[in-house]
C-alpha cells in the first residue's frame, strides 16, 4: 500500500496534528511507508499450524482469594461529598 503526501495531510487534519511544513508532511509519508513495508513482510510469513502466543513463557498466574479485607467505610467517605443519598454519590446531569 503507497502512502502519499495526501493521505498523510488528511490523517493529520482527522488526528488534529499540525504538521509544520511539506517537508515533516515527507517525512512521515517516508516512515509510514516502511511501517506498511514491514506490516506486508510480517503478512508474508507462513504461521499456519503455529498456536498463538498469549505470553512467550509458560507461566502460570497465582491468583489470591476472593476474600473482602477491607471494613466497611461507605459513611467515612460520604461524609466529605457534597450530595448523597441512599449510599449512593449524586452528582450534576451532564448529558440532557
Amino acid at each position: 500500500m503507497a502512502i502519499e503526501h495526501a493521505d498523510v495531510l488528511r490523517a493529520a487534519h482527522l488526528a488534529r496534528l499540525g504538521l509544520n511544513s511539506d517537508a515533516e508532511a515527507a517525512g512521515y509519508v517516508d516512515d509510514l511507508t516502511q511501517i506498511l513495508e514491514m506490516v506486508d513482510r510480517l503478512q508474508a510469513v507462513n504461521t499456519d499450524g503455529v498456536a498463538p502466543l498469549s505470553h512467550p513463557l509458560d507461566a502460570t498466574q497465582r491468583l489470591r482469594a476472593d476474600e473482602v479485607t477491607e471494613t466497611n467505610q461507605r459513611e467515612t467517605f460520604q461524609a466529605c461529598a457534597p450530595e448523597t443519598a441512599e449510599g449512593l454519590y449524586l452528582v450534576p446531569r451532564v448529558v440532557e
